[in-house]
């Protein structure tokens, strides 16, 4: 039996009882499990199908090349208070859709890792902005973000500041923030003073769109927006 840890990123219920789980573990990046029974009246285990839930696989990986790795065991690394928090909840959600898409043809990455870790960290002090310094995390891990300069807006498609607005949601607050953000020591301690947090979170998106293969907005926008304004 091969073990693995890793982040539950999205689920999907297969037949009555059996489910897909798609994670991203320490050891082989993106990964994809099938779980048989978890979903029968009897087994308590369903209860640890919440995204960013992280978890230690034990599974059987099936001679045939492409076939999905059976897991004969599954328990939680260590279990967070912040699932009862309805805004952490929202956050968690939100960020393992985005996750789920971006790290899809990802390898295993210390990196990005850690960088969840310490999202999930904040999220547990209460810091109800980390998801916003996650994404732009991730986006320098992928080579993204943009390079600095001293215009006073940023142009999302070129990823550089220029003189001139080149995007409505570019103004010249959202784009000082960015400046800060990328180039704070300690970005998990910028506040979003002075912004709109729905505009600010448009932005971050938006730039994913134009920097990110095939990129999607996060189906759960729309319920942490309307918690966060």
């Amino acid at each position: 039996m091969q073990t693995a840890t890793g982040f539950l990123l999205s689920y999907i219920k297969y037949g009555d009882n059996d489910a897909v789980l798609n994670c991203f573990t320490k050891e082989s990046g993106f990964q994809t499990f099938f779980v048989k029974g978890i979903y029968s009246a009897k087994n308590k285990k369903k209860a640890y199908l919440l995204p960013l839930k992280e978890l230690q696989f034990g599974f059987n990986q099936k001679a045939r090349s492409g076939a999905m790795p059976m897991v004969s065991k599954i328990e939680p690394i260590e279990n967070p208070e912040f699932y009862n928090d309805i805004k952490a909840n929202s956050v968690v959600f939100f960020v393992a859709d985005f996750l789920n898409q971006i790290l899809r043809n990802e390898s295993a990455s210390a990196d990005i890792y850690c960088e969840i870790v310490f999202f999930l960290n904040e999220l547990e002090l209460k810091n109800y902005r980390a998801h916003y310094i996650l994404l732009f995390k991730i986006l320098e891990n992928q080579g993204f973000l943009p390079l600095m300069g001293e215009g006073n807006f940023l142009n999302p498609e070129k990823g550089i500041f220029v003189e001139e607005q080149a995007h409505q949601f570019f103004d010249e607050d959202i784009s000082a923030k960015w400046k800060e953000i990328i180039s704070s020591p300690e970005p998990y301690t910028v506040r979003l003073l002075g912004v709109s947090k729905k505009q600010f979170l448009d932005s971050v998106l938006m730039y994913c769109h134009y920097h990110l293969t095939d990129f999607r907005t996060p189906a759960s926008l729309e319920i942490i927006q309307q918690i966060f304004e």
